[in-house]
């Protein structure tokens, strides 16, 4: 995937591209960037992927010091992102908190959405997860710790939400790499600081009336989202839940090659 940049608005944003056709846009969630769906991109067909780095995230962590992270938010930065790369309609595609902002936009600009595909994703009530809460709640002593202090927070969430250790461990030293460019500490208590669970209750009446095509791929042993959240998410938009038995939470990491079935049925459809 190429890395590509923009100005947005007076905000600096990143993306990751490849490939050609109906656009598809990823969004990563917490602690992910773009490269979450390294193993998913080259497995889609006929399709403009465009893997979107959310503001203060990855090597936007700098841009987002002194902004508004929250989930809500983020769908104002996507939405207007689209709008400078002249794209009026799109898939999205998210996990984790990529999954409440992909939500978030659909319901905010319904025409903007040709599709929808949701993995592991939050939803509803189904966040912050216990383990982000206690970090939130530590956020002033967090952003003050030596930055190696963050490598095993973020190492016990990926050995936690992976299938098996040899992925975790890969995942870790992918993930790690922009904190601890940028700061790990100030960037993660930053990161959890917005985060606030009203963002995706304000949208929970609106999910069932977006009427559009879509995918929920879940993986039913996830530790942190839980499958009942997945099996909602595809009652209310009228489709099939996919279980991934004993897949964990890094979806688009352990099993690409479902997230990318997903995507190409998606792109077939719309396109």
């Amino acid at each position: 995937m190429e890395t590509r940049q923009a100005t947005v608005r007076g905000v600096p944003m990143r993306w990751q591209e490849h490939g050609d056709g109906f656009p598809v846009v990823f969004v990563h969630g917490i602690p992910t960037g773009p490269a979450l769906w390294r193993h998913v991109v080259p497995r889609v067909e006929g399709a403009r992927c465009l893997a979107w780095e959310m503001v203060g995230y990855g090597d936007s962590i700098p841009a987002g010091r002194d902004r508004d992270l929250s989930v809500r938010r983020q769908a104002d930065y996507l939405l207007a992102w689209l709008d400078e790369l002249g794209i009026d309609s799109a898939v999205l595609a998210g996990h984790d908190l990529g999954g409440g902002v992909a939500q978030i936009a659909a319901v905010r600009r319904r025409s903007g959405c040709a599709g929808l595909l949701l993995t592991n994703a939050i939803a509803y009530d189904s966040w912050p997860i216990a383990s982000v809460r206690a970090l939130r709640a530590s956020a002033p002593l967090t952003r003050r710790l030596p930055d190696a202090a963050v490598k095993p927070m973020l190492a016990a969430l990926m050995y936690r939400g992976h299938d098996t250790t040899q992925q975790a461990k890969e995942a870790l030293d992918v993930h790690w790499r922009p904190y601890a460019r940028h700061g790990a500490a100030r960037a993660l208590a930053h990161q959890v600081r917005s985060l606030d669970v009203r963002d995706t209750l304000a949208i929970e009446d609106e999910m069932p009336r977006l009427d559009l095509p879509a995918r929920v791929v879940w993986g039913a042993a996830d530790p942190f989202q839980k499958v009942h959240y997945g099996e909602r998410l595809a009652w209310d938009l009228g489709t099939e839940l996919r279980r991934i038995e004993g897949g964990k939470h890094f979806v688009p990491e352990d099993h690409p090659e479902r997230i990318a079935a997903a995507a190409n049925e998606l792109v077939e459809a719309v396109s």
